[in-house]
Parts: C-alpha cells; sequence; structure tokens
C-alpha cells in the first residue's frame, strides 16, 4: 500500500466532497486508482474521456503510482 494526494476540482470534487484527500491504495496504476475511486466516490465520467496530472504533468493512465504522488484528474471543457 502507498498513500498519494488526490486533488479535486469541478465535478469531482461535488462528487468527492472534498477539495483534496489523502488515499491508501494498492492500485497499480493511474487507470486503476481512477477505477478505485469511482467506486468509493460514485466517479460519473468514463476514463477514457478525461486526462491525469501526477506531480503537475500530464500522464499515461498506465503510468506507476509512487509514495506521496500528488493526482489531478481533469475533464472535458466546454466552451469556445
Amino acid at each position: 500500500m502507498i498513500t498519494v494526494n488526490l486533488e479535486y476540482y469541478a465535478q469531482f470534487r461535488e462528487q468527492a466532497k472534498t477539495g483534496e484527500e489523502q488515499w491508501s491504495t494498492a492500485a497499480g496504476s493511474i487507470a486503476e486508482l481512477y477505477e478505485e475511486l469511482r467506486a468509493h466516490h460514485g466517479f460519473q465520467l468514463p476514463r477514457q474521456v478525461l486526462r491525469a496530472a501526477v506531480n503537475a504533468e500530464f500522464s499515461e493512465w498506465s503510468r506507476p503510482l509512487h509514495e506521496g504522488d500528488t493526482i489531478v484528474f481533469i475533464s472535458p471543457v466546454a466552451g469556445g
């Protein structure tokens, strides 16, 4: 198990009912972590429409997680 830091914005903040949290996980990748959080918080957006940032850099969903990583899930933005 490792502990990561999660920052939530927009609808993720509303669904998680917090702007940030520390999360202990056995997930091996960002994708596995997101599915774990979807089950726990009820996140509605499928992973395919999102981007993920780890330690302020966009990352692939297959990226391994490390102790203390800060992760942000970024939803699509409408506008123009």
